[in-house]
């Protein structure tokens, strides 16, 4: 079903840890806007979709999601492998490492885990459409 080549489309090559701007990334990944919640949303909403066309647009753009967030765990891995101590501290990175070490964590920004109450599935097309447009007009 799926031919998967071994390296991101758009590649990844962060040489600096930053764990400042790994803090705003990871909404990128679990935020309420971020791309779990835009795949988990359009491979949900796709089964009331009447259309087989539109169902299929559905998937495909899930599916492309999850590619987005390969992306984005990538840099947020790459901004935060082999902090020191004192990076951790004064980056303010220090409540998530507690936690998660540099594992990568859907969360929002605030520290919020990430969670399918951020995402709407009604079974009506028109109205899950409306949502997601919003969702991704939200996270530009």
């Amino acid at each position: 079903m799926w031919s998967y080549d071994k390296r991101l489309q758009y590649p990844v090559k962060i040489k600096n840890p930053n764990p400042q701007i790994a803090k705003i990334v990871l909404t990128q990944l679990g935020g309420p806007d971020g791309e779990l919640g835009a795949s988990m949303r359009y491979l949900n909403q796709r089964y009331a979709m009447p259309y087989k066309e539109c169902k299929g647009i559905l998937t495909d753009i899930g599916t492309e999601e999850l590619a987005h967030m390969e992306m984005i765990a990538a840099i947020i891995y790459q901004l935060t492998r082999n902090l020191t101590p004192e990076q951790i501290k004064e980056g303010g990175f220090d409540t998530y490492f507690v936690d998660h070490t540099t594992g990568i964590y859907p969360q929002f920004a605030s520290g919020t885990p990430w969670s399918a109450m951020t995402i709407q599935s009604k079974g009506d097309p028109i109205t899950d459409l409306f949502e997601d447009l919003a969702a991704d007009a939200a996270s530009v």
